[in-house]
């Protein structure tokens, strides 16, 4: 069987759908609603219901996410599916309430701060190295293996020492909300207001009060006793305050942000590791030239956040895979004001959608768009800027971003330098969106021993 030339991707719309073929069609993967024409146009508008503009210029989605921030504001649909979880936290929270946060919350994620939870990273790293060596020469779910190493990662980083914590309760709660109430509700695409029950947001409302009342227990609980260790998350939130009003955030606000970031902290980068290491094994030249890079670096050690800046090459591996499979496949706002973009009247209400996927596959930027190319991103100063968004950009732009790419970095480069990838046949993985670019049934590879290495890490 002839291996494929270009790895998976989301067959797009080539017809125009009515509204109840859209909504099913979204409610099963939201991508699948994007029009083929997307990925080779700089804008397209419809109507479905409401009007709306998916937008691929560059150039227009700088307006959108810079020049006129306050006018499109995050869409009520994607506010409806995520506040009854993160409350007005960052994600969610707009104007002078975003802006104190953000600004409290800053510091956080310095790079100073970040380099000193490296030592978790590469705990996690050679965690999951070692169940990878002790299950033997098998077919492996990577999926789910990178899934466990950055929860480890983002629950050590957050509540660090804290063994009452039931991190599990919380994983489970999150994976709860996300199953039933992620899926878009017709009520939210036909703008009913919050106090309409949807039924899915009813089915795990148990589950999110039992993890915000968890998270609530241990907040509390660090008040009256901090520890002595390097400082993790959750003791830097506590510390935080907005430089300007010296205001700081109270237990709910805390709560909100940190079920924000263990939400968007461990997920999405599980989902880019996942991604990169089926791309790896998709082509076998890209995937030794990365494990030469790690060993000339690392030896036979773990890779740590002072090994970053060395392994540029699987940082590129890392971009491409978000270029190709972005965590968020599609932002939406709602236009406050009258605007034009790229010549287009864009009225206020009208729903604005910058399509990361179409986006990044548009081939109007990218050459070879649905190819998997690393070396794209040998020199990030030919990048156009607001064609690449893994994440996000303008003043609203991932707070948490440089803390992911270090543990994509650490964890990939360590798998990568001790173990070979190659695909299992027939389980090719399916990329589906809900509220991330997820792959349906997993990542299922064959994981051996790179050239002869038979190391069971601790």
């Amino acid at each position: 069987m002839q291996q494929a030339t270009h790895p998976v991707r989301v067959p797009l719309v080539t017809e125009p759908w009515g509204i109840l073929k859209s909504l099913n069609a979204a409610r099963q993967n939201v991508l699948s609603i994007i029009p083929e024409i997307a990925t080779r146009q700089p804008m397209v508008s419809g109507k479905t219901g409401k009007r709306w503009h998916m937008v691929m210029d560059p150039d227009a989605i700088r307006r959108i996410l810079l020049e006129r921030l306050d006018d499109y504001p995050k869409s009520d649909v994607t506010k409806n599916l995520l506040r009854p979880a993160i409350g007005e936290s960052l994600f969610i929270a707009e104007g002078a309430h975003w802006r104190w946060q953000r600004r409290a919350a800053a510091p956080v994620f310095s790079h100073r701060n970040v380099m000193n939870l490296g030592p978790i990273m590469t705990r996690a790293a050679e965690a999951a190295s070692g169940r990878v060596s002790g299950a033997g020469p098998r077919a492996v779910n990577m999926a789910d293996e990178m899934v466990r190493a950055t929860f480890d990662v983002i629950s050590d980083v957050t509540f660090s020492g804290d063994g009452g914590f039931d991190r599990d309760a919380v994983h489970r709660a999150i994976d709860a909300y996300i199953a039933e109430a992620g899926k878009i509700s017709l009520f939210d695409v036909l703008g009913f207001p919050d106090w309409v029950p949807r039924p899915g947001r009813i089915m795990s409302g148990a589950a999110l009060r039992e993890m915000k009342s968890v998270a609530d227990t241990a907040i509390d609980a660090r008040r009256d006793a901090p520890h002595d260790d390097v400082p993790d998350l959750l003791d830097l939130l506590l510390d935080g305050e907005d430089p300007e009003t010296k205001r700081r955030m109270d237990t709910g606000e805390l709560r909100d942000n940190l079920l924000t970031f263990i939400v968007a902290g461990h997920e999405t980068t599980a989902l880019t590791l996942a991604w990169s290491l089926y791309l790896c094994a998709f082509d076998q030249e890209v995937q030794d030239r990365a494990r030469a890079e790690a060993r000339a670096v690392l030896g036979d050690r773990a890779a740590t956040g002072a090994d970053v800046p060395n392994l540029p090459y699987i940082r590129q591996i890392v971009d491409e895979a978000l270029r190709l499979y972005p965590p968020a496949g599609i932002i939406s706002r709602t236009a406050q004001k009258h605007d034009t973009l790229c010549g287009r009247e864009v009225r206020p209400g009208d729903t604005v959608m910058i399509p990361i996927y179409a986006l990044h596959r548009n081939h109007l930027l990218w050459q070879d768009a649905d190819a998997f190319r690393p070396d794209r991103f040998a020199d990030r100063k030919a990048i156009e800027r607001y064609a690449y968004l893994p994440f996000g950009d303008g003043p609203r732009i991932c707070i948490g971003a440089s803390f992911a790419l270090q543990e994509a970095v650490v964890i990939l480069a360590t798998l990568l330098s001790r173990h070979r990838f190659t695909p299992v046949p027939g389980k090719e993985p399916k990329p589906v969106m809900i509220l991330t670019l997820r792959p349906e049934g997993g990542v299922w590879l064959m994981a051996e021993p790179a050239d002869g290495i038979n190391r069971k890490s601790a």
